[in-house]
């Protein structure tokens, strides 16, 4: 069979209809789901991007190991792995950490294309012709997002058609990329698109799908990271009109790619994986932008969609616990190559879509490498583990699935489960504070542990 995979950088699996959104038109990818399993608890692993890529390309856990760097000449990936079972394969990608020199991410592919521009990629150079305060607070004067923001409207001040953006460029390569390479084999096509990952400047009428027509601040497509307190309601409210928007533009292109995977003859021959590598907070618990304390739904939860080339299992939804690590040995054994995952500390959840278990984890933890805060999650809690000093927080995701009522106060017996979880690989000494587990922390593990030991 063949194999598609197409991640899309930072999108919210509650801004699909297919998950629920009743607000943001998501047609294609909804369609797709119907024909596909749709993952209801997938979650990221070791954040952000580049360690979250490093899971997927290598099936094994980044998070206790190693932050965002290349890939090592250690490292066995899936590109690899196929090109020895006699796979043409290609990746294609405007996310510029990828193809910044030296991060082998291109290793083992029969080619690789990138797409030059996106975000802060050292690509068009001279003077910006746009007024970059109109994009700007006095509040991100002198922040870096700011020269990020000079370089990403330099890199497309040039755009004037829908054609132009990058979603629309990443999925017309990748489908021409099919048309040249349909009558191969064995394909295997890495689509990785930015977007809808910020800037969220997606062209018209995306623009304004979501947003008030009535708004004259600036147009904030890339606001600093943390707090939103230096943001008005109007402006944040504005700002996840943006997103939508950009969401709406990338689902319109996954539907065009989809479309040429049918017309090609291809869909009901190849294995299809769509994903995100994490969400985006919009300042759901008052920050906006990926930062490492902000260890809710928002940012965590991904979703996931596969599509068997045989139509099995199409429109299952499965509630078991998946992590980005367990991807790809699912995919491996799925095409038949489960001997090349024995060395993957990912685990193959396809026995869980089978029926033949009800789980593969009872827990998933997830956060920053150099960084203390932690979540811990089984299917009804999450815990969210604070450094010293601050206090944890619990949320019961049944009842209270946005995460807004903490509960730790009320049930210091789920504190202590979950804590206990933790163990000492996933706690750190972070560069900036030299800090270990508070003693309550450790007490409370204890506590569980002992209370859980039967005498003998």
């Amino acid at each position: 069979m063949h194999l598609i995979v197409i991640m899309l950088d930072s999108l919210r699996a509650d801004h699909l209809g297919c998950y629920g959104n009743k607000w943001i038109k998501t047609p294609n990818i909804d369609k797709f789901a119907k024909d596909s399993i749709l993952f209801e608890n997938a979650y990221t692993g070791g954040l952000p991007t580049i360690p979250v890529r490093t899971e997927l390309f290598t099936g094994c856990h980044t998070l206790p190991y190693r932050p965002w760097q290349p890939l090592t000449k250690e490292d066995v990936t899936i590109s690899e792995i196929l090109s020895e079972h006699g796979y043409t394969s290609a990746l294609i990608t405007d996310t510029y950490h990828l193809f910044k020199p030296d991060m082998n991410f291109h290793r083992g592919f029969s080619c690789f294309h990138w797409i030059r521009g996106q975000e802060a990629d050292a690509y068009i150079t001279g003077p910006l012709q746009k007024n970059i305060n109109d994009y700007i607070k006095p509040a991100m004067k002198g922040d870096p997002v700011e020269k990020m923001l000079y370089q990403y409207l330099k890199n497309t001040e040039d755009f004037q058609k829908e054609e132009d953006f990058f979603a629309a460029r990443v999925m017309r390569e990748a489908a021409r990329w099919l048309e040249k390479n349909k009558d191969e084999e064995k394909i295997f096509l890495w689509v990785d698109s930015f977007d809808p990952h910020e800037p969220w400047d997606p062209p018209s009428p995306f623009d304004k799908m979501y947003t008030d027509p009535n708004y004259k601040g600036p147009k904030l497509i890339h606001p600093k990271y943390g707090s939103v307190d230096w943001m008005t309601e109007e402006e944040l409210k504005y700002v996840r009109g943006l997103y939508a928007g950009e969401v709406s533009f990338v689902d319109k292109w996954v539907g065009y790619l989809l479309d040429t995977i049918k017309n090609l003859g291809l869909y009901d021959k190849s294995l299809i994986v769509l994903l995100a590598d994490h969400g985006h907070p919009h300042g759901d618990h008052g920050s906006i932008m990926k930062t490492p304390d902000n260890l809710y739904s928002e940012l965590i939860k991904i979703p996931l969609i596969i599509h068997h080339p045989e139509g099995l299992y199409a429109g299952k939804k499965i509630e078991a616990l998946v992590q980005m690590p367990d991807i790809l040995p699912t995919i491996l054994e799925i095409m038949g190559l489960k001997k090349e995952t024995y060395a993957m500390s990912g685990k193959s959840f396809w026995s869980v879509v089978t029926a033949n278990e009800e789980k593969i984890r009872d827990f998933i933890i997830t956060g920053y490498h150099e960084s203390y805060h932690r979540c811990i999650r089984d299917k009804d809690w999450s815990l969210i583990v604070r450094p010293e000093g601050k206090e944890n927080e619990l949320y019961n995701l049944k009842n209270d699935p946005k995460e807004k009522n903490n509960l730790i106060k009320e049930y210091p017996e789920k504190e202590k489960e979950l804590l206990s979880y933790l163990g000492k690989y996933f706690t750190v000494k972070t560069r900036e504070q030299e800090i270990s587990l508070s003693r309550k922390t450790k007490m409370l593990q204890l506590q569980y542990e002992l209370s859980h030991t039967s005498v003998r």
